[in-house]
Order: structure tokens, then sequence, then C-alpha cells
């Protein structure tokens, strides 16, 4: 970048400073004009020299001209003396205190293109410094990302070549690497989750600049996906230059590459782990421990079995499963994405707490009973109708207060489940049935109010109660029997979203 003030203390140009209010703005080019408007045809960046033809009346008009080339985005305005004026007119030098336009005079003795060939020569030497630094600066960070921990090296080093800081932050808006750099005090880590929380909905296509106190943080998406899973966050102690941009850029193009990495690494393990927990659900422990082993190589460790397990199932948007996927995955934990639904594979003491972290993350959580891993199937369906009940006011529920409330609790879990087995026998698996009987007992024998919860005519529900009755050979207008019915569904789970989660049975109508 080449300033106003390098311009204007070349020694052999012999310019006399006027009013510097800005000496580091940055020349694009000089330009000439004894226009009274030259900014149509100025781009911004320009010093801009004038030896004031046609303004020796001027006084007042000082003031729109000074105006109108402080909003072209001119960086100095260079007034020939000793021509047109003597000395640089108050007026104008007013106006640009005003405007806080940079302001110079230009003596009879300097050439308007010896300026010109000044300020090309800095230009040049400008671009072959940038580019020998932009140079050394992608030999630095390619170096870098050859380091066994490529992330953590790759954001130490642009950090130091921007002299600030620099720092990975993942979708929650933490760091997972820094920040690091010589200005990690600079760094304004609540700005930097404003600007992350505002880029997600937006994807890979975002990113963020803000200025202030002479610092500048940048916040852009890492990844080839349209769903970044990471952001860098730069910050510059001073203004932006061409060298930090483009070290900014060569750093993000390398970090997205090591990041992309990761994902497919990831993807492998996560492929390895979905069948492990396949195998557990079929009650294999001994084949998933095989694969959860063959897992470990790709790169990170993988988590053990534990003796006793509670099976969790978590449902919840698209992005909330995959962002508490990842962070389980840290831990590590045994989870994956199965058929919509998060599922993981908890210690049985652990399981209440691993849920409640997922409950944070918006999600809803069904937590299944605490078995033997040759048991896992037995807990993954218990986690199911858990979080069946699960509603917006209570995002959670253990299979514990589904069954062993109540009545269930004093009849014991295998007397309880022969009784419901034997009971619910009659109406095999017939789905219509069951969830109509769960219904009806919900709304304690009211065929209006349960045509209502299903969806459909009263008449419909009131031949599918008749099925009912007829199948078990029992009247549901007897109160024992809706217990003994209510009962029997409550510890089968067989239509947990139809029964009543308040832990009391139904009642007559």
């Amino acid at each position: 970048m080449v300033s106003v003030a390098e311009l204007v203390g070349r020694p052999e140009l012999a310019l006399e400073a006027l009013h510097i209010p800005d000496p580091g703005a940055s020349v694009r080019w000089v330009a000439t004009s004894e226009l009274a408007d030259p900014t149509p045809y100025l781009e911004g960046g320009e010093v801009l020299l004038t030896t004031g033809l046609g303004t020796e009346p001027w006084d007042a008009e000082w003031d729109a001209y000074v105006a109108r080339l402080a909003q072209a985005g001119t960086r100095a305005l260079g007034l020939a003396v000793g021509l047109t004026h003597r000395a640089a007119p108050p007026a104008l030098v007013t106006a640009c205190r005003r405007e806080g336009l940079n302001l110079f005079a230009v003596p009879r003795a300097t050439r308007f293109v010896a300026v010109s060939h000044s300020a090309a020569e800095l230009l040049q030497a400008e671009r072959e410094s940038l580019t020998l630094r932009s140079f050394d600066a992608q030999q630095a960070l390619t170096g870098a990302a050859l380091d066994p921990d490529g992330l953590t090296a790759l954001t130490t080093r642009l950090a130091e070549l921007v002299g600030g800081a620099a720092a990975l932050i993942g979708r929650d808006g933490s760091p997972s690497h820094g920040p690091y750099g010589p200005a990690v005090r600079e760094f304004d880590l609540p700005l930097v989750r404003q600007q992350v929380a505002r880029m997600l909905p937006r994807g890979r296509h975002a990113a963020a600049s803000s200025t202030g106190r002479d610092i500048v943080t940048v916040v852009r998406p890492l990844g080839l996906h349209a769903r970044p899973e990471a952001w860098l966050a730069t910050v510059v102690p001073h203004r932006l230059d061409d060298h930090d941009r483009a070290a900014m850029s060569t750093a993000g193009t390398l970090l997205g590459l090591a990041l992309e990495q990761q994902r497919e690494q990831r993807r492998t393990g996560r492929q390895l782990r979905t069948r492990a927990i396949e195998l557990l659900l079929a009650d294999e422990p001994r084949t998933a421990r095989i694969v959860l082993g063959a897992a470990t190589t790709v790169g990170h460790s993988e988590p053990t079995l534990p003796r006793r397990l509670r099976i969790l199932r978590a449902t919840g948007s698209d992005d909330a499963r995959q962002d508490a996927l990842t962070v389980l995955e840290s831990e590590p934990l045994l989870a994956t994405v199965h058929d919509d639904e998060l599922v993981v594979v908890a210690a049985a003491a652990s399981a209440t707490g691993i849920a409640a972290s997922l409950v944070g993350r918006d999600l809803r959580v069904g937590i299944g009973r605490s078995v033997t891993t040759d048991q896992a199937s037995a807990s993954h369906a218990a986690a199911g109708h858990a979080l069946a009940t699960t509603t917006a006011a209570a995002p959670m529920c253990t299979w514990d207060d589904l069954a062993n409330t109540g009545v269930v609790g004093f009849l014991g879990r295998e007397a309880a489940s022969a009784f419901a087995t034997s009971f619910l026998a009659p109406l095999g698996d017939d789905r219509i049935l069951l969830q109509t009987l769960g219904a009806f007992l919900r709304e304690h024998g009211s065929r209006g109010e349960t045509a209502a919860r299903l969806g459909v005519h009263r008449n419909t529900v009131r031949n599918r109660v008749e099925q009912i009755e007829a199948r078990l050979r029992r009247s549901l207008d007897d109160p024992q029997v809706r217990v003994d019915a209510w009962v029997a569904l409550r510890v089968t789970g067989a239509v947990g979203t139809d029964l009543s989660a308040s832990g009391e049975p139904p009642t007559s109508a």
C-alpha cells in the first residue's frame, strides 16, 4: 500500500503538507484536472493535482468542490502554487479541514508529471514487494499445512503474518483452535459469535468484516460444502492491505482442504460406527466391538462399549442433529444419525447428563432402559417409547419415567411384561387397533374425542372399538378392562404417543 504520507514525503518533489489528517490513506493513482467538478472522471483512491485554473475568484465555492472530492473518495488534493494562486487559499484549507481531506502544495519548480512518476515508482515497488511477501506467505502457510497439527499451525502462522490474531470457530460460536497470535487481546469473541450466527443461514457464500478502533475483524466460512462446519476469524490491528487479504485467502483455502480431509476421515469413521451400532442393536456386541476396533484406524480414538448402557434416541432439525453428533464424537461417544434420529450409546450412569446436553441443543430425547450390552435392542425400543411421549414443554423422558411408576412399578418388570403380552395378544400386530385403543383410553372412552384425536369419523371409531372388544372378549365400558388395557399398553409402549404421560389410569366416560 502506497500512502499519502509516502508520496508527500518524497524529498525530490519538495511537496508542502498543508493539512494531512489521514496520512495512511492508500493511493491508487495520480490524476490531473482543472475542471470545477472532476468527480465524474475519478474512480476513488486518487491524488488529484490542479493548478486551480479558473478558481482565482473562488471563496465559498471551495466548500462544494472539496465536498465533492471527499465524497468521490479522493485521497488528497495537490494545489500548484506560484501560478493561479501564490499560496493555498484560506477558504480551501478551511474546506479541507472540514471534510478531512488531505491537502498539500506543489511548488512551481515541481512538475505534475514528476509527482505522477514518483507515485508510479512507489506503486511498482509496492506491487513487487507484495508479490514477494505473498510468495513468502504462501510458502510459510503451505509449510504449516504439512504440520501434524495442521489446523493449529496454519491458524498460528496466519496470525503472525498479519500481525494480529486468528482462530477457528465452530457452528456454536466457540473456538476449536485459538485464538493465536501477537494480538490475542484484540480478539473480540462475542463479536465473532454474532457474525457466525448471522452467516449460518447463508451457508458457505457469506463473509463478514467489521472495523473499529483501527482493528479489522474478518470472518469467513471454510470448506467446500454448502454447510460450513467452521469459520476462520482473523483480527488485523491495522488497515487491511493486499498482503493481509492474500494471506487470509491462502490460509482459508488450505484450512478448507484440511477440514475436507478430516471430513472424509470422519465420514469413514461414522460409517463404521453406524455399522457397530446396528450390530449392537441386533444384540451382537462381540461383532460390534470388532467393527469399533477397525474404526480406530481412521485417525482418532473410538469409544468402547460400557458394561451397562442406555440407548438414547433424539429428534430435531437436521442441523441440530449433525451439530450434536460432531460434539459427541469429540468426547468420544458412540453415536450416529439413523432414520432421522440421533442414536447414542451411553454408559447407564451418564445417560441423563448426555440427554440434558442434547436438550440444550434443541433436541427431544428418549432414554431407554439400563441393560447389558447383549440387550441393547430392548433399550433402543424403550428409548423410542420414551421419545414418543416428549413434548416441547417436556423434551426429555426416560423409560423409567414411563414404566417404573405407579401400578407397573409394583407389578415388577417380568410380571408386567407377561401380563401385557397375554392381554394384548388377541390384537396381534394390528397397529390401527392398538392406536385406537390408546386414543380411546386417553380420551376416557369418549368416541367423539377419540375420533377427533385420530382424525377419523366417529363411526369409524365405533367400529374399531367393537372389533377390539370382540377380539379381547371384554367390554371397554368396564373400568377394570380399561385399567388392564392401560397397564398393558404402558408396559409394551405399543402406542406411546396415544397414552397419557401423567401416570393416571383412564376412567369411565
